[in-house]
C-alpha cells in the first residue's frame, strides 16, 4: 500500500503531503538530513530548481500536519521558506 493510502492506528485515512523547502545557499544537504530525522517525515531529498529540498510527510490529520511543518520543520536552521502540498486521491 502506498503512503498516501495509509491508515492511522485508529483506522482513519492518514494525511500525506510534499513539503517544498527553500534554504540558504549551501545549506540544502544539512537541511535534508535534519528534516529527514523528524518523526512523520517519510523521505527528504536534495533537489535542484526553485526548491532545494523536498520532503514527504505523513500525519494523522491536517492539524497534525500543520503542527509538524510549523513547529518542527520550519525551525530547522537554514530553511528560508516552505510550501506544503497535501496529497489528494482523485
Amino acid at each position: 500500500m502506498s503512503v498516501a493510502g495509509a491508515f492511522t492506528e485508529e483506522g482513519h485515512m492518514a494525511v500525506s503531503a510534499y513539503v517544498l523547502i527553500q534554504t540558504e545557499v549551501g545549506k540544502a544537504a544539512g537541511v535534508a538530513q535534519a528534516v529527514g530525522a523528524i518523526d512523520g517525515v517519510v523521505s527528504a531529498e536534495d533537489v535542484t530548481g526553485p526548491y532545494d529540498v523536498i520532503l514527504r510527510a505523513q500525519a494523522d490529520s491536517m492539524d497534525d500536519l500543520g503542527r509538524l511543518v510549523v513547529s518542527q520543520v520550519q525551525l530547522i536552521e537554514g530553511i528560508t521558506r516552505t510550501l506544503t502540498c497535501p496529497i489528494v486521491n482523485l
